[in-house]
């Protein structure tokens, strides 16, 4: 399944010392002397220096949320949107780690017994990735404290060097009011962002019928309502909402991708792995 994409080493836009012979321009004061063209001056009579293009590891940083709303589970759908996201994030680490690249987990919240890895190459980066992916539950409340979600963007801010890929996984709701902003930043300073918009099918068409009473998982949030009354709207909202998040990552030439957890996963990767592509062109 697209193993292959991520190829290991990346052709970075610094010139020098590399694996590969990038052409030779004029000699500056201050250039690497080991690198000087000595055969140019007899052809040419004057100083080259050889360039290499070199090649850097790109990291590849999974972030996911694992607050409560993510539990969520629809009658008709076959799993919960964290599994999904888990299933979504282990599928991108195995095409990643196929191309030597390092793959590191993070997580979007705090709490006991939450920890991520930080980058890792091979096999055994692969199992500890999906264990944890595994033993994890989305159990966090991080509507009540914006500072935790701010902390771990700015977290992996730090950590993540320029050219890396963040990929989130979260379904975008009930997230503390600077939440975009915080997020969106993410794809600053040479790296590139997608976030994969995580939903049950229920929650995406408000596959309700009739009158209603909705409870947040998150928060002390109630609703009632008639589902067939309200469902244009709802929709028609929850596409703002989603272009909102999609201008606010653009700015920083980041990716929104659209899921629901009854979509075929295969699909889904292959649509991050465009999104990625873009966000890197």
């Amino acid at each position: 399944m697209s193993e292959g994409y991520f190829a290991g080493g990346h052709r970075s836009v610094r010139r020098g010392a590399g694996v590969e012979f990038g052409g030779q321009r004029p000699y500056v004061p201050g250039d690497d002397l080991r690198f000087l063209d000595r055969r140019s001056l007899l052809r040419h009579d004057r100083l080259l220096v050889r360039e290499f293009d070199t090649e850097t590891e790109r990291g590849v940083w999974l972030a996911l949320d694992a607050s409560r709303s993510m539990s969520f589970r629809g009658e008709a759908a076959p799993c919960s949107k964290f599994a999904y996201a888990a299933l979504l994030a282990a599928a991108l680490a195995r095409i990643a780690i196929a191309g030597q690249d390092p793959v590191a987990l993070a997580w979007l919240g705090e709490g006991e017994g939450l920890a991520g890895h930080a980058p890792g190459f091979g096999a055994p980066q692969m199992e500890r990735v999906v264990h944890t992916l595994e033993s994890v539950e989305a159990t966090l409340d991080i509507a009540g404290d914006p500072r935790v979600f701010e902390r771990c963007c700015a977290s992996i801010a730090r950590r993540a060097r320029r050219g890396s890929v963040v990929v989130v996984f979260s379904d975008l709701l009930d997230l503390p009011p600077e939440s975009m902003t915080s997020l969106a930043a993410l794809g600053a300073a040479g790296r590139m962002l997608v976030v994969v918009e995580v939903l049950d099918p229920i929650e995406r068409d408000l596959g309700y019928r009739g009158k209603v009473r909705l409870l947040s998982l998150e928060g002390k949030h109630e609703v009632t309502t008639d589902a067939d009354l309200v469902r244009a709207e709802y929709v028609r909202r929850l596409d703002e909402s989603s272009a909102r998040w999609q201008e606010a990552l653009s700015l920083h030439g980041g990716r929104l991708v659209r899921a629901t957890t009854r979509d075929d996963a295969v699909l889904i990767v292959r649509r991050v792995l465009e999104a990625i592509s873009e966000a890197r062109g």
